[in-house]
């Protein structure tokens, strides 16, 4: 089992901060093996209920009952979103808790779904929930684990597909995800949109890793509207297969680019989808470069702390930065990614950097060693990096 970070978060939310935390991330990401984790350990003992099984889902027949005499357990929901009925009710449960003085820990809600999820809890458990992101293994994790970033680069952050016994088992675990998603998820969350032109369209963003959305071109190959694949981007992003990264915008007095980056989030996912079967194949091809941009982004953007923001920055004359991190509302560390042992930022890197008076810059590349570059940046590691962005900082 790989230790995941995220633990001790969701465990401090629960035991000091709030009454319930709902857990967000794709399947198979491990979310109920982290949910099990926490509730063999729990204080007060845990039940665990898993909406995908008839005999669980009959226990909420009563659900008021049933959770009621659960106290002061903490109860861990499953696919919650599969029973959206059940908000009200936990409403009014951890209203009786907190009155008999049971203030935090009521229960742990997992599920797929986060626009989804977010809007129905919002409407009934506001101020009594937090929402955690899960996303698959990131490097830093897989480093602790003493997982190879090769193996996590080619495999993805998938548990199953990242531990698998060779390369051959984790390609089929990953076709047989995308399959599932398509079949079973996209008609339950989506049942209007053809699940076909939509694993399409996810096909074509693993062959456009890292590049600038464009919905109408998107739209001509699909034989959709540019409307259209803006829906359909809308449901990958919400199922967090696939992030939007915003361009940072503030006038700089310069002409950049509004478009937002489109990255499929799981590099393994990214193989797949184009029939890489191992990391020969990806090497030789196009998509390499993109696709370790896209580890590295999707690694990074897990490590910041609260209050900081992601962006790329791109103007119209080429300086461009991979990844902008905005803190305390200014932009404050620039990091572009080379897939290269010898590493050398681009001269439009520098540029972009001087535009937004960022001092802060680094080129992140497969090593280890630190060493000075050119347009004052330097060469780290994504371990290192990551623990630079992880640190707290004051204002």
């Amino acid at each position: 089992m790989i230790p995941r970070k995220i633990t001790s978060t969701v465990v401090e939310r629960l035991s000091r901060a709030v009454p319930a935390v709902v857990l967000l991330g794709p399947r198979q990401v491990g979310k109920t093996t982290l949910a099990r984790r926490i509730a063999a350990d729990w204080p007060q003992g845990a039940v665990y209920l898993d909406m995908e099984l008839p005999s669980d889902r009959r226990r909420l027949d009563d659900a008021e009952a049933y959770l009621r005499a659960q106290a002061p357990k903490l109860v861990i929901i499953d696919e919650i979103h599969r029973v959206p009925e059940i908000f009200t009710v936990l409403r009014g449960l951890i209203d009786e808790r907190r009155a008999a003085g049971q203030r935090f820990g009521h229960f742990l809600l997992l599920g797929s779904a986060a626009l989804d999820l977010m809007r129905q809890t919002s409407e009934t458990l506001a101020g009594r929930v937090a929402y955690l992101d899960m996303a698959p293994v990131t490097a830093d994790e897989a480093l602790a684990a003493q997982l190879s970033a090769d193996q996590l680069w080619s495999r993805g952050g998938f548990p199953d597909s990242l531990l698998a016994a060779d390369d051959a088992l984790s390609f089929i675990w990953r076709q047989d995800f995308i399959r599932s998603y398509l079949e079973r998820d996209v008609p339950m969350f989506a049942p209007r949109l053809p699940a076909e032109t939509l694993g399409r369209l996810w096909t074509m963003l693993a062959h456009q890793q890292g590049g600038l959305l464009n919905q109408a071109q998107l739209g001509a190959g699909l034989g959709v509207s540019a409307p259209t694949v803006a829906r359909y981007v809308d449901l990958l992003v919400d199922l967090q297969l696939v992030r939007r990264l915003m361009p940072w915008s503030v006038n700089v007095g310069k002409r950049l680019v509004k478009s937002p980056k489109v990255y499929v989030r799981d590099s393994g996912l990214v193989h797949a989808l184009l029939g890489l079967k191992s990391l020969d194949d990806v090497l030789g091809h196009p998509v390499a470069g993109p696709s370790y941009e896209g580890m590295v982004i999707e690694t990074l953007t897990q490590c910041l702390p609260a209050g900081d923001r992601a962006w790329f920055y791109r103007t119209h004359e080429g300086a461009e930065i991979d990844l902008l991190v905005e803190r305390g509302g200014r932009p404050a560390i620039a990091i572009e990614v080379k897939r290269s042992t010898a590493p050398s930022p681009d001269r439009g890197f520098g540029q972009a950097c001087d535009d937004l008076g960022i001092d802060q810059r680094y080129v992140v590349y497969p090593g280890q060693e630190r060493f000075p570059l050119r347009h004052g940046a330097e060469a780290i590691g994504l371990a290192g990096m990551a623990t630079i962005l992880s640190q707290p900082h004051t204002a």
